[in-house]
């Protein structure tokens, strides 16, 4: 089941689900994951782009879960949501363990939040705080106006989060399932795969809701409570 937020510097909230232990890391973001788990001496700035729907900012969020007992804190901004928040927030960033800023295309184009991410990026430069910035798509067709800017992004380790293929989308169902309490065997994955919206967010609605289902019936994830809860 899905707890309370988690609260962090500033007000930020995260998801309690979004941590490393309940995503399934896809043969093609092995490197990917290894480096935000254990980040070298390379990688106190990461660039990390990729389809809403391949689990970027459940990394984001992740690794604000992964560094909650720092001692500087951390701090997960996603800018989509920028107009709630004063460019000013990025101030003072420098001080904290880690800065994750997600949804970098709500950025691009903003002057005023262009230039304060550039002066925040310098200040972090020269400290030891780790930034993770997620976005979808590349530095090089984001679309920032302020070249300096486009510079200090391009000079990031940059990685692509691939999309999972079918067979990991049915084991990254079975795993949530599994961090829920429940099991979910592989003819009742195969059938919700091939029923519904094939994206991780549309697999997991569906497991909330059979999950919802399941305790208030007290019956374990079988096809017929499948097809009773979702109408199929």
């Amino acid at each position: 089941m899905v707890t309370g937020p988690t609260q962090l510097t500033l007000g930020v909230s995260l998801n309690d689900d979004a941590t490393f232990d309940n995503f399934l890391v896809g043969t093609a973001n092995q490197q990917l994951v290894q480096s935000l788990r254990c980040p070298s001496s390379d990688s106190q700035i990461i660039y990390l782009w990729g389809t809403h729907s391949a689990g970027t900012s459940h990394l984001l969020q992740a690794m604000c879960h992964h560094y909650a007992s720092a001692e500087h804190g951390a701090i997960y901004l996603p800018l989509s949501q920028k107009a709630e928040f004063d460019s000013e927030i990025l101030s003072g960033t420098c001080n904290l363990a880690l800065v994750c800023l997600d949804d970098m295309e709500n950025l691009a184009g903003d002057q005023v939040w262009e230039t304060a991410l550039f002066t925040a990026f310098n200040d972090i430069m020269d400290g030891s705080t780790m930034l993770l910035l997620g976005a979808n798509s590349n530095p090089l067709d984001l679309g920032v106006n302020l070249p300096d800017l486009n510079s200090r992004l391009q000079s990031a380790l940059i990685f692509q989060l691939k999309s999972l293929d079918e067979r990991e989308k049915r084991q990254a169902l079975q795993l949530r399932a599994s961090k829920r309490g429940m099991e979910l065997p592989d003819k009742v994955a195969d059938f919700i795969y091939h029923r519904c919206n094939r994206s991780m967010a549309g697999l997991i609605d569906v497991l909330q809701k059979l999950d919802d289902s399941s305790l208030t019936h007290k019956r374990k994830l079988t096809i017929p409570l499948v097809k009773t809860t979702m109408a199929w």
